[in-house]
């Protein structure tokens, strides 16, 4: 069987079983000319329906892949800065909350750009582009409306409220359009300059953030960290903090709960959220489990903030004592030295293995010989099917779910979202989403051997898994 006939093989079945799932559980089959409901998007709560639509479009991405021409896989293959240009156009402009309230039959370019005061023909031209890409439609010549794909970018303000007070635009929204700003802004002004910053000799092979592409382009050498604190840069640090909601807003709160077997661990058992913030994922830990003490550690200014949080979200746990906060920074030497288990959520992507290092060996000297080290991270499958190196095999749920022959085995573009974030924390920090052989190669470094991951059910490998650690 030729390979497109396989492929063919594949989304018939996958169509089959897509319909299957939806009528089991009710699930419905979106439209793209409707908008994202994120409450409400059945599709992505449905294992089956969800693995069927990842069939789907994988291999019809896969054959897009074997039939482009050489001019189109070329443009395909280089374009995507263009992509991103015009998309941070449109939203900056406002596009997605001006063609709203206009209404369904669209609006045309010339009304859109008057809004903010822009090039019409400028702005028309970006969203000609995204519209290609289904973000965004041309109705008929220069009118324009919203797609399932555009809305999700949708801060539901008022046009009239977003320009008396931009600076403000994504306080009290969900995130996601903070986040793709951000993406779209410090991210897209970094990758310009990854080749300058990995090819120079002096820091090409170092991991200090301060010698990062974003800082050796953007900043003249500092880190993100103390660029954005700079109180010039409120608006950009109030993004980030906003865009960083974003991102929880499109994961589940299910992994810190899978991460371990909570329940196994004894009454009053220890658990020490390291770089906890203001503690959402110990937020989920504590209203599921408790039976547990909580310390969260993290920098003083971030813990005020958490204090707020909890009084607020669950006031009796800090009154009783069970929830503490703990102002710390993790490069330095752990003050707690009877941790029943470390747990960390997405702390590592952000450093290097040179700085995840002094991280993760305070914590490692910390440890008693029955203390647990929790980490959840995304863990990036490899593209190649069968992935065992030897050096990993021992280790419970370290392969993912692979996709079958002659799909890519990591579900191809389908699962990019895992690399993308790759290269943002990599131009942004000099950080990483690591393989399963990473994170082994990292953690035996400071004394921690990994001896599971919990992953949660489905395809999507960019949803951040357990990884579950004992003292070497």
């Amino acid at each position: 069987m030729s390979q497109l006939r396989a492929l063919l093989a594949h989304i018939t079945n996958a169509v089959d079983a897509l319909d299957k799932a939806c009528a089991v559980s009710g699930t419905r089959i979106p439209d793209l000319d409707e908008p994202f409901n994120l409450a409400g998007e059945t599709l992505s709560n449905d294992p089956a329906a969800l693995e069927a639509a990842g069939t789907i479009s994988a291999a019809a991405l896969q054959m897009h892949a074997i039939l482009a021409t050489p001019r189109n896989a070329f443009f395909y293959s280089v374009g995507g800065q263009w992509k991103s240009a015009a998309l941070r156009t449109a939203l900056e402009a406002h596009s997605v909350e001006i063609i709203r309230e206009a209404g369904p039959q669209g609006l045309h370019v010339n009304d859109i750009a008057a809004k903010t005061g822009i090039d019409a023909q400028k702005l028309g031209r970006c969203l000609r582009l995204l519209a290609t890409h289904h973000i965004f439609r041309e109705l008929k010549p220069e009118v324009f409306a919203n797609t399932r794909w555009s809305t999700l970018y949708d801060t539901h303000k008022s046009v009239k409220e977003i320009l008396a007070d931009p600076d403000h635009k994504f306080v009290h929204t969900n995130g996601i359009g903070s986040l793709a700003a951000h993406l779209l802004d410090d991210h897209f002004k970094a990758s310009a300059f990854q080749w300058e910053a990995t090819r120079d000799p002096a820091i090409g092979k170092g991991g200090d953030p301060a010698n990062a592409p974003f800082a050796v382009g953007i900043t003249g050498g500092k880190d993100f960290w103390n660029w954005v604190e700079h109180p010039d840069r409120a608006y950009i640090h109030r993004r980030f903090d906003v865009g960083m909601r974003g991102a929880q807003a499109m994961q589940s709160d299910n992994t810190t709960v899978i991460a371990l077997d909570w329940k196994s661990l004894p009454k009053d058992s220890l658990v020490v959220d390291v770089g906890g913030g203001v503690g959402s994922a110990a937020l989920a830990l504590a209203r599921a489990h408790p039976h547990l003490k909580i310390i969260i550690q993290d920098r003083a200014p971030v813990i005020e903030n958490g204090l707020q949080v909890w009084k607020k979200e669950l006031p009796n746990a800090l009154q009783s004592g069970r929830v503490q906060f703990q102002a710390h920074s993790f490069l330095t030497t752990q003050p707690q030295k009877n941790a029943d288990v470390f747990f960390m959520k997405n702390i590592l992507h952000d450093w290097s293995d040179e700085f995840s290092y002094k991280i993760l060996k305070p914590l490692r000297d910390a440890a008693t010989p029955k203390t647990r080290l929790v980490i959840v991270e995304v863990v990036a499958p490899y593209a190649c099917h069968d992935p065992n190196d030897g050096a990993t095999s021992d280790i419970v749920g370290a392969v993912p779910q692979e996709a079958p022959e002659p799909l890519l085995a990591n579900w191809g573009i389908v699962n990019q979202t895992a690399y993308s974030l790759d290269m943002a924390m990599l131009n942004l920090f000099l950080g990483q989403e690591r393989t399963i052989g990473q994170f082994d190669r990292l953690l035996k470094s400071a004394g921690w051997k990994i001896v599971a991951v919990h992953r949660q059910p489905g395809i999507d490998v960019a949803v951040t898994s357990g990884i579950e650690a004992v003292p070497i």
